[in-house]
């Protein structure tokens, strides 16, 4: 009698599941991905890997025999006898000059130190938002505590300036309301009035019984001169470019038409010609007794320069905003300071954030352009003074290679933060 033998079977357990290949998982994954994806991209990447190659073995020898405790080219000759290496001996021997210039007292370089380490704690309440608003105090009295760490003197100076500085807040605050543009102005005016006028009545005699020695502008050098002109323009020509780029866009066509031909008009000049006119020139468009030093005219042309630059970048993203964004602002009642300071300008300044930083770190470059009109930044010290002595005449890569690295960390630093800024303001929905 025929059985039937088939037993229905159900698994009371899951298989194990079973590891990926090892094309599709690891180092390898991501080397098919990324480098070897396509016939095209795995040619290029052997050819970049020849390139590295080659590089590498050229620069990693001269690096690591290089030397380091010579006090001149001719005894790092002698010690490599002939064999490749770098002579590190002069940024050992000249770092101070190239930190700080040739002129800056020695004993002093606690001032400037203390003031870049005061930086970073002025910057963080504006560059990381989520602090406490408090602390925007110290941000705002920082230039003036900088300004007296660094330059010396008489504490009245700083102190006057600030004045200033105070007066024309409260004008922008009593008439901005009105007239964003016509406030701005005025307390500018107003500012530069009170100090000028204060720093009238400082007696002569103030700097030399002052508690920090006085340093003029002329002895200052190095790359601390290249963060100084970087930080303080970069600082000036944001608000100014944002002042310049709403003129532009203003109904009253005196206003608008100055803003136009100002900004096309620097736009269309080279920044090293306006470096000449700072040195040669602006001096006479100040009164006849003031003595306006070489530091504050370069200051007052890289903003000029730069503020022009910016102020196209954020017209761009004003005009990036759709019109809904204005019209909410209408239907809300508020009135045009309210409307840009609440809801445009926000709004502008977020897609405007790479261009910003763009126009940042070419003006943190373009610092090195004051070595022409004879102020020694880092690279006027090493064209200069460094290469000019006997004995490091003929070297040029490790002098060269440092002020690049130089560079590059702070434009590195500035890229970071812009991307990490955009990736903390992307609210919008993808």
């Amino acid at each position: 009698m025929p059985t039937d033998t088939s037993v229905a079977f159900v698994r009371t357990s899951e298989i194990p599941p079973s590891p990926p290949p090892a094309s599709q998982t690891g180092l390898v994954k991501w080397l098919r991905e990324n480098l070897f994806s396509s016939v095209g991209n795995s040619i290029l990447t052997l050819v970049a890997i020849w390139a590295i190659y080659v590089v590498l073995s050229a620069t990693v020898p001269w690096m690591v025999n290089g030397v380091w405790t010579t006090s001149s080219l001719a005894e790092c000759r002698e010690i490599l006898q002939g064999n490749v290496g770098a002579c590190f001996s002069v940024l050992t021997e000249r770092w101070n000059q190239l930190l700080y210039g040739f002129k800056y007292p020695t004993d002093e370089y606690w001032r400037p130190n203390l003031a870049f380490l005061l930086l970073f704690l002025a910057a963080a309440p504006v560059l990381f938002f989520d602090l406490p608003r408090k602390l925007l105090l110290f941000t705002a009295a920082y230039p003036f505590i900088a300004y007296w760490l660094i330059w010396g003197g008489t504490i009245m100076t700083p102190i006057i300036a600030l004045l200033g500085f105070v007066a024309g807040y409260f004008f922008f605050d009593r008439f901005g309301k009105q007239n964003f543009a016509l406030g701005f102005i005025g307390g500018a005016v107003l500012a530069l009035f009170v100090w000028i006028a204060g720093g009238a009545l400082i007696p002569e005699t103030a700097n030399a019984n002052a508690l920090l020695p006085a340093v003029p502008s002329r002895d200052l050098g190095g790359f601390m001169l290249n963060m100084m002109l970087g930080v303080t323009c970069v600082s000036l020509s944001l608000p100014l470019g944002i002042v310049l780029a709403l003129g532009r866009q203003s109904s009253m066509p005196l206003i608008k038409w100055i803003c136009v031909i100002f900004i096309e008009f620097i736009r269309g000049v080279p920044l090293i010609t306006l470096l000449f006119v700072a040195s040669v020139m602006l001096a006479y468009f100040f009164p006849p007794e003031s003595t306006v030093d070489l530091f504050l005219r370069v200051v007052i042309m890289i903003t000029m320069f730069s503020a022009a630059y910016i102020a196209e970048v954020i017209r761009g993203g004003l005009a990036a905003l759709p019109k809904g964004q204005y019209e909410a602002a209408d239907s809300l009642g508020l009135d045009y300071p309210q409307a840009m300071q609440l809801i445009i300008l926000p709004q502008a300044l977020k897609i405007s954030i790479p261009g910003i930083v763009n126009v940042a770190v070419g003006l943190f470059k373009d610092t090195t352009l004051v070595s022409v009109i004879s102020m020694f930044d880092l690279v006027g010290m090493i064209r200069g003074p460094i290469l000019a002595s006997t004995e490091w005449n003929g070297v040029y890569w490790e002098l060269l290679g440092f002020a690049a690295l130089l560079f590059f960390v702070v434009c590195y630093g500035i890229s970071q933060y812009s991307q990490w800024l955009e990736r903390r303001l992307a609210t919008d929905h993808r």
